[in-house]
């Protein structure tokens, strides 16, 4: 008997040791890279391009942002979403609505996006720039309203002056980076704006007092949500009062947000209906999907463990798809699994994803038409308003999951759940119009015709930036110009 308990003993200390020691390796990434208490940076320090010297690992690992393609590619290619310059009639987005590019060319992208005139305001920097939080203390909620081209970009430039690297392009030492982050002398990980810190306040969320893997999805989540500009002062606000899903979101739009006085992003000029624009709900999807639900964070994927000098490790800088770094991102946890197989059923997701996308905004396109055709046959107005909710509420929930980043991999489910809501709403407001259009003895037929039509002209327009050109006719009339 003693026998038996002087083994059980020994293997008790045993599993202790091996647990000790697994334990420091999981760990030893995060202790090297935690190592360097203070450093020699400002607090108020903004310019990426001052934490080279610092972070030399670190610093090389972002400049792989730069690696993404000089040349945008448009969205409005066949191959991706070719009926967006008819589904954003006018707005901004039917003019130029380009793939993604990285993030170190945030501020030189959002800069000289076709969609950006006059009229936009400095909330169109807040996602883009490290010096936002500077704007924010210099300017205070005067920033938010005030003119973007005028008034944003001028202080923005002039805040950068002396930090510029060839290597960094343009405005890379002043686009998404270090300080949005991280604290330059601590290199904490921290919350620099306001809108996540107002929206998690609003749901019970005091984030000063997250974990170490919340802070890391929410450095990320600060941006990668679905927001809009408060019809008060332009001010960025996050519509989760109501909770994180696209159906959530959408009742908030449809109440509180109405009550405060914002009703829509643009109007259509196509069906006269007052829509909303998604952003990109990545924090969202996530956070009701597989991952998120497991406590996996952004990080853990997109920001995985890599050795830099064939010793140490730190974590990727290069913020992209996790299909670029299986190995590290994906296998890491799903060992049972080849790198091919974890493709390949990424890829099968994504291709899922992108064909339920296109079809239910062919619904979305019928919809605008159909409501089109009522307002120029003269169905009752109260009617054609029954039927501008549905296109409304049709466009939001594709639209939601199309802004979203991932192609549908954040969460399958809630993004193919969200397009069958899209579907069922348009195809709503297509019933009512087809029910008033009989009334009217308005030809179907030829109405299906015309819209086939008016989509070819728009596909077969080669120039991204003239495609909305084609969306309206003599047939289908932007209704916002009729008498």
């Amino acid at each position: 008997m003693k026998v038996f308990q002087g083994k059980n003993l020994l293997l008790l200390l045993a599993v202790l040791l091996l647990t000790a020691v697994l334990a420091g390796c999981s760990n030893s990434s995060e202790a090297m890279e935690d190592k360097q208490e203070t450093t020699d940076l400002s607090p108020d320090e903004i310019l990426n391009s001052a934490f080279k010297e610092e972070f030399p690992l670190q610093y090389e690992s972002y400049l792989k942002n730069m690696d993404s393609p000089s040349e945008h590619t448009s969205k409005f290619i066949t191959e991706i979403e070719p009926n967006l310059p008819i589904l954003f009639h006018n707005y901004g987005f039917m003019l130029e609505y380009n793939k993604t590019r990285g993030h170190t060319y945030a501020v030189e992208d959002v800069i000289n996006v076709a969609r950006i005139n006059d009229n936009s305001i400095g909330s169109c920097m807040t996602c883009k720039s490290t010096a936002v939080p500077q704007l924010l203390d210099d300017m205070g909620d005067e920033y938010w309203g005030a003119s973007f081209k005028e008034d944003i970009v001028p202080r923005t430039v002039a805040y950068g002056e002396g930090g510029e690297l060839e290597e960094l392009g343009e405005y890379g030492h002043l686009s998404i980076g270090c300080s949005d982050c991280h604290d330059p002398v601590t290199m904490d990980l921290r919350i620099t704006r306001p809108s996540f810190t107002n929206a998690m306040d609003r749901m019970g969320v005091d984030v000063s007092e997250a974990s170490k893997n919340d802070m890391r999805t929410y450095v990320c989540a600060q941006c990668h949500v679905e927001y809009y500009f408060g019809a008060d002062n332009g001010k960025v606000t996050f519509p989760w009062d109501n909770g994180l899903k696209p159906e959530d979101m959408f009742e908030y739009y449809e109440d509180q947000a109405k009550d405060q006085d914002f009703d829509y992003d643009w109007i259509s000029s196509i069906s006269g209906t007052p829509m909303l624009k998604a952003q990109h709900p990545e924090f969202e999807l996530w956070s009701y999907g597989t991952h998120g639900e497991a406590g996996v964070s952004c990080s853990d994927c997109h920001m995985p463990y890599e050795r830099t000098d064939g010793k140490k490790k730190i974590s990727s800088h290069h913020w992209g798809s996790p299909m670029e770094t299986v190995e590290q991102s994906c296998r890491s946890c799903h060992g049972d699994k080849s790198e091919a197989e974890l493709v390949n059923r990424v890829e099968n997701i994504q291709e899922a994803h992108l064909e339920a996308m296109h079809e239910t905004q062919d619904h979305s396109v019928k919809s605008h038409y159909y409501v089109n055709r009522m307002i120029t046959a003269g169905a009752p107005e109260d009617k054609i308003e029954e039927a501008q909710y549905y296109v409304r509420k049709g466009q939001w929930f594709w639209d939601i999951i199309a802004a979203e980043n991932s192609d549908g991999f954040h969460n399958p489910q809630g993004g193919m759940d969200a397009m069958r809501t899209s579907s069922d709403a348009s195809n709503q407001a297509i019933q009512i119009a087809i029910a008033e259009l009989t009334k009217l003895e308005v030809d179907l037929e030829e109405l299906e015709r015309e819209i086939e039509k008016v989509v070819a002209d728009v596909h077969n327009e080669e120039d991204p930036f003239k495609k909305h050109e084609h969306a309206v006719n003599e047939y289908f009339p932007n209704v916002l110009e009729l008498d």
